[in-house]
């Protein structure tokens, strides 16, 4: 119970982060996926279903936030989550290497799906121009921001684990 409270106050604190310092962490009308970072991170820290879930909820707030199609970010992050946590088998606490690639790819898989169903079924067909302005610098900045912020929810998990085992 306290992990499933503790994983919807950082999808609130992440979603709130994301939302508000838009001004502030914006660079070139780019912003880091802040969210997309915490679905990938819970993925491969704890499994299949967490991210799973992880990426419901957190993609579900942003589409009833945003007011666009609800559903369709929750498709992707619960994707991407899913995806994720089939790497869980190679998760070590001291190795930060392949949360970076894995969010790296996810974000890039983000950026192509986003394009797909926002932009390329409704005729616009400009990809090499989405993919060099858009998807590439986000990909760079959410990258940059996913080291800082899959330290400090590493670190969290890590605490939680420990807390939870000297209690059982």
């Amino acid at each position: 119970m306290k992990r499933i409270i503790v994983y919807l106050i950082e999808i609130i604190l992440c979603y709130v982060l994301q939302s508000s310092l838009s001004q502030y962490i914006e660079l070139a009308g780019i912003m880091p996926n802040l969210l997309l970072i915490l679905v990938i991170s819970t993925a491969f820290m704890r499994g299949k279903l967490p991210g799973l879930f992880m990426g419901l909820f957190s993609g579900l707030l942003v589409d009833l936030m945003s007011g666009t199609l609800v559903g369709l970010c929750a498709l992707f992050y619960m994707t991407i989550g899913y995806l994720t946590g089939f790497t869980h088998r190679y998760y070590d606490r001291d190795d930060y290497t392949i949360p970076v690639i894995l969010i790296a790819v996810g974000d890039l898989f983000y950026g192509f799906l986003f394009y797909i169903f926002n932009f390329l079924l409704r005729g616009r067909l400009h990809f090499l121009y989405y993919f060099r302005r858009i998807i590439i610098p986000e990909m760079i900045y959410t990258i940059a921001a996913g080291i800082l912020l899959y330290k400090l929810l590493h670190m969290i998990n890590h605490r939680l684990d420990r807390k939870l085992e000297e209690e059982a």
